[in-house]
């Protein structure tokens, strides 16, 4: 059976895929240890700040299988994917299964960066934002932080990476290489991302924009 080798996987998206699974790690790493790591672990948060933001401006922006438009399922073609009626582009980018846990991994990294902005561990480390807000809410989102959103990120990481063995064991689909070389070889063609140095260039602008932004936001 033919195989096509189609550009999936632009440069900005795999730099940014593996820059946040590097700073959830670490993030999760210098929460544990405490005491001076906590410096780095608001480093860090700012970091993942400007990553999010990143991600979500390149889904509007970024090569064709970056952006939401091309893989967020509308309810038929997910209840088809569940009943086994795959199309090409299924196995192109994210499949029905695996947008939906993007957009939740998103969702909640999102969430628990903005409630670090404003929790305050009342011994030495507090969000930047929390003197805009009450102490009531500035508990809130602390609890938040340090439970409920804590897990729930890890959950959904355990989740992807079970999802991915799934993958390449059961259904023999190579998931990791091609977010490591931007490659993937298809049975049927589709349209590639584009992914040249122009738009390497866009890439570099945007992310530029959102570390300004969230240094920004660390100063207040």
């Amino acid at each position: 059976m033919p195989h096509h080798t189609v550009r999936i996987w632009d440069l900005p998206t795999r730099l940014f895929h593996w820059l946040l699974a590097g700073s959830i790690v670490a993030l999760v790493v210098t929460a544990k240890v405490g005491g001076n790591a906590m410096v780095w672990h608001f480093r860090l948060g700012y970091i993942v700040l400007a990553l999010v933001l990143f991600r979500l401006t390149w889904g509007l922006v970024g090569g064709r299988w970056s952006r939401f438009a091309s893989f967020v399922p509308s309810p038929s073609r997910l209840v088809g994917y569940l009943r086994g009626r795959a199309q090409p582009q299924d196995k192109a980018g994210h499949n029905p299964l695996g947008a939906l846990s993007v957009i939740a991994l998103l969702a909640v990294t999102a969430a628990q960066v903005g409630s670090g902005l404003f929790a305050d561990d009342e011994i030495a480390f507090a969000g930047p934002l929390t003197r805009f807000v009450s102490g009531e809410v500035v508990s809130q989102f602390t609890t938040y932080h340090k439970q409920v959103g804590q897990y729930a990120v890890l959950g959904l990481v355990a989740l992807h990476l079970l999802a991915i063995a799934f993958y390449a064991v059961v259904r023999k689909e190579r998931i990791v290489g091609p977010m490591v070389v931007g490659d993937k070889d298809l049975q049927t063609p589709v349209q590639p991302s584009r992914d040249t140095a122009g738009t390497r260039a866009v890439a570099v602008c945007i992310a530029t924009a959102c570390a300004a932004l969230a240094w920004w936001v660390s100063g207040l």
